[in-house]
């Protein structure tokens, strides 16, 4: 069976021999730098802006949760650990065809599987959140384990997020605030989109409750995008509402002295970007005007 996006992959990866991870093309590279420079025009003035490594602190990680929910998407960085004539030793086991990587061990950092994870501790360390609360835009290369050959589904993606940390009621304006100027925004880049509400793919028996209860309280959100007629939608952009969990977690207070709650708005880039040249074509001078003009191309 042919991939349906097969006849744009040329264009705009090269295979590096692992599902889900490529070599980005200079046209995908042109407009995902473009789109990426709108959704900077689109940050709140007040927001602060950061930059993550693809790599973050393994018991930040762990703190956090991650390892109830998402177990099976994590990636860990590990290493040869040692004196100089251990390491020497696993590294020539291979030469002498046996298992190197038998002797290696976790290191403490894993790959960012999310662009916000980071901010939650360093805004622990400053202390009370002033009135108002903060705001920031984030980004980073994140990991996901989930190999797959479809184009809409990298292991290796780069995200962008728009994150809140305040009250409830901040929390719940700017979400749902974001989900009406998301639409604006897709319909600004010729996209056909719907949001509806949804879970994030918790693991096992107890992600299932988790997930019900997520929906039931109507906690995230997504903005689905079909590739090509028919196509089952691709969640492109999430509006989350992590409630109080992150504020608790990291003892982060708001200016009543209460556990601060979070929201952010993740922007799928990569995806964003392949839907983009799904819907377009490879052809940049072809594609709408309007959409060219949006995007400085």
């Amino acid at each position: 069976m042919v991939e349906p996006l097969e006849h744009i992959r040329a264009a705009i990866f090269r295979p590096l021999g692992v599902e889900g991870v490529y070599a980005r093309t200079a046209l995908y590279e042109q407009v995902f730098e473009q789109l990426n420079a709108y959704i900077s025009r689109q940050r709140d003035p007040a927001a602060e802006i950061l930059r993550f490594p693809p790599v973050m602190s393994r018991s930040q990680l762990e703190r956090s949760g991650y390892l109830k929910s998402f177990p099976n998407l994590l990636g860990c960085v590990c290493a040869l650990h040692g004196s100089t004539s251990e390491i020497r030793a696993a590294a020539d086991r291979y030469y002498s065809g046996g298992d190197w990587t038998r002797s290696l061990s976790a290191a403490d950092l894993v790959l960012s599987p999310a662009a916000c994870y980071p901010v939650y501790p360093l805004v622990a360390e400053r202390g009370p959140l002033p009135q108002g609360g903060l705001q920031f835009d984030v980004a980073a290369d994140c990991f996901r384990h989930e190999p797959s050959t479809e184009l809409n589904r990298l292991q290796s993606f780069r995200m962008r997020e728009f994150v809140r940390i305040g009250t409830p009621d901040e929390i719940v304006d700017f979400r749902d605030r974001w989900k009406q100027r998301a639409v604006q925004l897709a319909s600004e880049l010729g996209l056909a989109v719907a949001i509806e509400v949804a879970s994030d793919p918790f693991f096992g028996r107890e992600g299932q409750i988790m997930a019900v209860h997520q929906v039931q309280q109507e906690l995230k959100f997504e903005l689905l995008i079909p590739y090509y007629s028919g196509a089952k939608p691709t969640a492109c952009m999430s509006f989350n509402y992590h409630q109080e969990h992150f504020g608790s977690v990291w003892g982060i207070n708001d200016s009543a002295g209460q556990p601060a709650h979070t929201g952010c708005v993740a922007f799928g880039v990569d995806r964003l970007v392949v839907a983009l040249f799904c819907i377009h074509g490879v052809e940049l001078a072809e594609w709408p005007h309007p959409v060219r003009r949006t995007l400085g191309l």
